[in-house]
């Protein structure tokens, strides 16, 4: 089932634009990985579809809803979820109380999911009474993507996954949530520099240079394109 659909979008930064009409669809349950260098509009992306820049022209749909006009908080509650580069926690607040606060954006009105996203990372079990701010970078990440789970989300919009952790703990990080995508069919969107990681978890990827898609297919086919092999050195 189509679930996302972004069509000719453009955004940016006061007069600056970064994203130049950038179409892409994405059904229940797909893993998509955006590639690309710095500076070409990955983040500017993420921002864009989770409601934090506004759409200047193209239109974007939620389940053939509409949502191009919806603030941040409006698409968290119709099931869109976002965890930022550098995460976001409240670092004075306990693991607990984090994982909370994702269940109150969200809508605060559903049911806890405290338990299962515990069997998700069972290491935020061990540090439920610790703050945020003194948990490792893998663990920092674990605790937001636990936040944002907590939320129920269709689509999750994950920036930098990866960024400061250890690489078993990437390794780690990306089949969990592979394994979230294919229980609670969500969608995710993934917007990385570490390749490895991303051939690991998508379906399907693109890369992005100077706010434009220059290429996309399955992993195999991107994998085997030029503009890999020329922006990505691979």
């Amino acid at each position: 089932m189509m679930l996302l659909r972004a069509n000719a979008i453009h955004s940016g930064y006061r007069d600056m634009e970064v994203l130049r009409g950038i179409s892409l669809t994405l059904e229940s349950g797909e893993i998509l990985g955006v590639l690309g260098r710095n500076g070409m509009g990955k983040t500017t992306l993420i921002r864009c579809l989770a409601g934090l820049l506004p759409t200047w022209r193209g239109d974007i749909t939620l389940d053939q809803h509409d949502v191009t006009r919806l603030p941040p908080h409006e698409r968290a509650r119709r099931g869109v979820t976002t965890v930022i580069q550098g995460r976001g926690l409240f670092p004075r607040l306990t693991v607990r109380e984090n994982l909370e606060m994702g269940r109150i954006a969200g809508g605060g009105r559903k049911r806890s999911r405290l338990d299962e996203v515990l069997k998700y990372f069972p290491r935020l079990g061990e540090r439920l009474a610790q703050t945020a701010g003194t948990l490792s970078g893998g663990e920092q990440q674990m605790l937001a993507i636990g936040r944002a789970l907590m939320t129920q989300p269709r689509l999750m919009l994950l920036d930098e996954p990866s960024d400061g952790i250890m690489p078993i703990l990437v390794k780690q990080i990306a089949g969990i949530l592979v394994e979230i995508s294919r229980r609670e069919n969500m969608a995710i969107v993934v917007v990385e520099q570490n390749v490895p990681m991303v051939f690991a978890m998508t379906d399907r990827c693109v890369i992005i240079e100077k706010g434009r898609i220059v290429t996309e297919g399955t992993r195999e086919d991107v994998s085997r394109s030029e503009v890999m092999r020329k922006y990505l050195a691979i």
